[in-house]
């Protein structure tokens, strides 16, 4: 049986990564300090033989006694998600950020090294920062600021990519990177801060749409289902270079309220708040690299994905 370890894995992407391994037949471990992560989002999957949760800080140490799996199976790949990946959890947690993707990563590619097994990097669409490339492909390095209260998320993002590539090239790690666009679905928190969960809680909730500026800035929403369909597929496969994973359709925040507002019947108006620091003005993902080489491009539409969140997100109100 195949064995793999996914850190974050009682978070919103990392919970449905662990499902889709395991329906797949691996037996997975999931790594997860729950300091945004939740064991609710794995409560299907606990009565599985094939699966663990192991709580553990992947900034500290692994004790490899306390992973079952590595004695039974031995271990195939990592993926490496843990990261708090909001502008709340920016300015709530910033150092334990750092952390995870610095020291966390530094100690699941040695882990990867040891058993010579696949390594998968979540990496972000943030390390593009305030881009002045659009859409964004591969190829261009960014515009980032290195001391901005976004710098805890993207730079460590960028240093962790740094680390990865390098152990690639020379140590020999059979490694791959995801850059992952705007992703939304059910788990999502409800007070993660992002765009889609905020903006959800207030229209079923009947209060006004809260957007920070203007609204005129552009984001592209992968459902989370196709973003775990790209990333399965980068992880099977021989792919060692970044790859982005997005839905190339850009929105304005307006739009996507106009968008909410027709799905929720929603009367409730748009409220502008001030504009976040270093915020993206544009943000839309070049996927021609994952179409070629994965044979990947999303399928679910916004309104079909958004009645889906939707659903979701009143079970948990």
């Amino acid at each position: 049986m195949k064995h793999i370890i996914i850190t974050g894995g009682a978070g919103f992407i990392g919970s449905h990564l662990c499902e889709a391994f395991l329906n797949s037949g691996f037996a997975v471990t999931a790594i997860d300090n729950l300091v945004t992560g939740r064991k609710e989002n794995l409560k299907a999957l606990q009565a599985n033989p094939a699966f663990h949760l192991l709580v553990h800080d992947v900034s500290l140490p692994f004790d490899e006694d306390q992973i079952p799996g590595l004695n039974r199976h031995g271990l195939h790949g990592i993926l490496h998600f843990a990261c708090p990946a909001s502008p709340v959890d920016f300015e709530k947690i910033p150092i334990e950020i750092l952390k995870v993707d610095s020291l966390g990563t530094i100690h699941t590619v040695d882990l990867a090294l040891k058993y010579r097994s696949r390594y998968l990097l979540a990496s972000t669409s943030e390390i593009y920062g305030d881009p002045l490339v659009h859409p964004q492909p591969e190829t261009y390095w960014g515009n980032v600021n290195t001391i901005g209260p976004r710098a805890c998320y993207d730079e460590t993002k960028r240093f962790a990519e740094a680390y990865v590539s390098t152990a690639a090239r020379y140590k020999n790690l059979n490694a791959g990177i995801v850059r992952i666009f705007n992703t939304y679905g059910p788990r999502m928190r409800l007070d993660d801060g992002r765009i889609v969960p905020e903006l959800c809680r207030q229209a079923l909730r009947g209060e006004p749409m809260t957007i920070h500026g203007t609204g005129l800035q552009t984001r592209s929403f992968c459902y989370v289902s196709d973003l775990v369909d790209g990333i399965v597929r980068l992880f099977n496969s021989q792919v060692n270079v970044p790859v982005n994973l997005g839905n190339p359709v850009e929105r304005t925040l307006l739009e996507f309220a106009t968008v909410l507002q027709k799905i929720t019947g929603s009367t409730t108006a748009v409220q502008h708040l001030p504009a976040r620091e270093d915020d993206p003005k544009r943000r839309c993902p070049d996927i021609q690299r994952a179409r070629t080489l994965l044979g990947w491009s999303p399928s679910v539409d916004l309104e079909q994905g958004l009645q889906l969140s939707l659903d979701y997100f009143q079970s948990v109100l």
